[in-house]
């Protein structure tokens, strides 16, 4: 049972690599190759990007209580968010990632490390629901309100900000990141997964395996490290291609 459990949840995670590896080559084609795609900047286009990032952070916290060294995983996670800074800050500094969903992940895995003493004593069910609650009144956060989606009813205090209050969710005026996941807003979705699992039926619904997905899925962390060069330099590869 919980093999076949792995299983689904891998598969899952993979469709979200598979979705995100396309969304990030469409991105190097508007971006980085001047594509002319309106639809990019679109609605549409808006609801792709957070599909996949809501995915991954979900699953993410639905899978904490899976794994065995939550802490060390965390700090590898953190650290390879930092690496992909660093590489940004050095050979791509006007499409720097700071405070990128990597580096999130990893923090929220440590401190959920911290916190879990305590969230096991709250029922799953009302763990669940404020977690998502709390998650959609500070989906807003970054502008420095409280609301979903645009949908804005209360202005936070605009005092001093600084890369730690970037971190945290309240950035400067003019901080830059092209990849910004802060842990305001987003760690409390990631406790909706943690949550959820909680919640999880006793008997998992068997769902049929998909070999390329669900090995994508098992391997994730090394594809999401490695995949943006790599769709980087065949759509580099195709472009000369087609100008010779």
């Amino acid at each position: 049972m919980e093999r076949r459990r792995y299983q689904v949840l891998d598969t899952i995670r993979g469709c979200a690599l598979a979705s995100m590896i396309l969304y990030h080559a469409a991105w190097d084609m508007v971006y980085l190759f001047g594509a002319d795609w309106p639809w990019y900047h679109g609605f549409a286009a808006h609801v792709w990007q957070q599909s996949i990032c809501w995915t991954f952070i979900l699953l993410s916290g639905y899978c904490w209580a899976l794994g065995r060294h939550q802490f060390r995983r965390g700090l590898t996670v953190f650290f390879c968010g930092a690496l992909i800074t660093a590489v940004t800050w050095v050979f791509m500094p006007e499409n720097l990632v700071l405070f990128g969903v990597l580096t999130l992940l990893g923090s929220s895995s440590i401190l959920l490390c911290q916190f879990e003493p305590l969230l096991r004593r709250v029922p799953a069910r009302v763990g669940l629901a404020g977690s998502f609650l709390l998650f959609m009144l500070l989906r807003d956060v970054n502008a420095g309100y409280l609301g979903f989606e645009g949908n804005r009813f209360f202005r936070f205090w605009d005092g001093a900000r600084n890369l730690a209050t970037a971190f945290a969710g309240f950035p400067p005026v003019d901080f830059f990141s092209t990849d910004y996941f802060s842990l305001l807003p987003w760690f409390f979705l990631f406790l909706t997964g943690y949550f959820l699992f909680r919640l999880r039926p006793e008997e998992a619904r068997e769902v049929r395996r998909v070999p390329v997905l669900t090995a994508m899925g098992r391997h994730s962390l090394l594809i999401y490290m490695l995949h943006q060069p790599a769709v980087y330099a065949l759509l580099w590869a195709l472009f000369r291609a087609g100008q010779g």
